[in-house]
């Protein structure tokens, strides 16, 4: 009889577990017959296959490469009137072997090992919800764009200018219908990125919120028995349930956490540096930080495009008329309404 230890029915061990599983089978890495390394893999692989340790389906198309796509990310420094919008085309597999697909896929957007410049990175950010490019298939479809190496914004599914942030020196706005983010500053796009919110079960909080502390590093109070879940970059924005936006592994396809909000390592460090936490005095607070609002809906997928016509259209985040016409999130946020006099 198997003593198995309770923190490998977690999440986050399932989700490592369906991931060992997947590299071992798309990689073909093998290790000797007979090794450690081999024999663990095996167990993995069975408890994976055989459902003992499956996971939700959103964790099944693996993770984004943080350090590829951190430095897209940071590609947002162009003047805003001179990005371009980008234009997007369908590319339907027709090969009939997983290598000849992927191989015609890095030809086809000019991806190379040797010269990597996240186009292959930015192809999984922009399509979520489709396997990746190591498992592609016979008439699986994706949507790649007509021009690379542009300023991210140029990909972005927020407006350019949001006339209700006008008066908003910053204003941070999370989507988890997309599972992305934005960053405005007195109504004009700075910033956006993907992603993950808490799952359905686990649900993020809608509403309108203002980030509070920070820390450079925080060990979540949800790590199993041994273990430490260590998140870089935190920014609370609900302190009584202790919500943050923080660096963690990225999936590709959607929502998974437990409610706090999962960033690149850049964008998360980026927001860090760039939103204002609250101002106190003793106990008192006496000013509130940047606001943040919560919209949309999660679900274990993420649809970012519309595509129904000739071309692929990317959707259109669907953001309030004004900020204060969200509901607030937290008491918090009623006190300090009726301080302003908020409509």
């Amino acid at each position: 009889m198997i003593d198995i230890p309770e923190w490998v029915f977690t999440p986050s061990a399932r989700t490592f577990l369906r991931k060992a599983a997947y590299q071992a089978e798309c990689e073909r890495v093998f290790t000797p017959s007979g090794s450690p390394t081999h024999v663990i893999m095996r167990l993995f692989l069975l408890l994976v296959l055989t459902g003992l340790l499956a996971v939700p389906a959103q964790a099944q198309f693996g993770y984004i490469d943080q350090d590829v796509l951190s430095r897209l990310a940071d590609n947002q420094v162009a003047p805003l009137d001179s990005v371009p919008v980008a234009r997007y085309k369908y590319y339907v597999v027709k090969e009939t072997t997983r290598l000849d697909a992927r191989n015609n896929l890095y030809r086809r957007i000019g991806h190379s090992r040797r010269r990597d410049e996240g186009r292959k990175e930015l192809v999984k950010m922009l399509n979520r919800n489709t396997p990746p490019v190591e498992r592609l298939y016979p008439g699986d479809t994706l949507i790649v764009p007509l021009e690379w190496n542009l300023d991210l914004r140029a990909y972005s599914p927020f407006p350019r200018m949001y006339a209700g942030g006008l008066d908003f020196d910053k204003l941070f706005v999370i989507d988890k219908t997309l599972q992305v983010f934005a960053a405005y500053e007195y109504g004009r796009l700075a910033r956006w990125g993907v992603i993950s919110t808490g799952d359905p079960e686990n649900p993020t909080p809608n509403g309108r919120f203002n980030f509070n502390w920070r820390s450079k590093e925080r060990v979540s109070s949800l790590s199993p028995p041994g273990q430490e879940w260590r998140m870089h970059w935190v920014f609370n924005f609900h302190e009584r349930r202790g919500i943050h936006v923080h660096q963690y592994p990225l999936p590709v396809d959607g929502p998974v956490s437990h409610g706090c909000v999962r960033m690149l390592n850049a964008d998360a460090k980026w927001t860090y540096d760039w939103a204002d936490g609250w101002t106190r005095k003793g106990t008192r607070i006496v000013e509130q930080g940047t606001t943040v609002i919560i919209v949309g809906t999660e679900s274990s997928t993420v649809e970012p495009f519309l595509m129904d016509g000739p071309e692929p259209v990317l959707k259109t985040v669907e953001l309030p008329e004004h900020p204060f016409d969200i509901a607030p999130g937290t008491p918090q946020q009623e006190r300090f309404d009726g301080l302003r006099g908020t409509r």
